[in-house]
């Protein structure tokens, strides 16, 4: 049963998380083998105020 965990800012749609969680789904069937219905993927979404990235440790909410 593989699963996926994609972290990401909050901000997508709903129809762009459908997606990629379609997107995903069909790589994992494709190059692993599993089946279609063995696949979870969770995206975990955070606020841009509570992540951080690049020299000096800038919130993404600053940039």
């Amino acid at each position: 049963m593989p699963e996926v965990v994609v972290y990401a800012l909050q901000g997508r749609t709903v129809d762009q998380k459908r997606a990629l969680v379609k997107d995903i789904t069909d790589a994992v069937v494709k190059n692993f083998g599993a089946p279609l219905d063995a696949v979870t993927v969770q995206i975990v979404e955070c606020p841009p105020t509570d992540k951080g990235k690049g020299k000096g440790g800038v919130l993404f909410s600053d940039r």
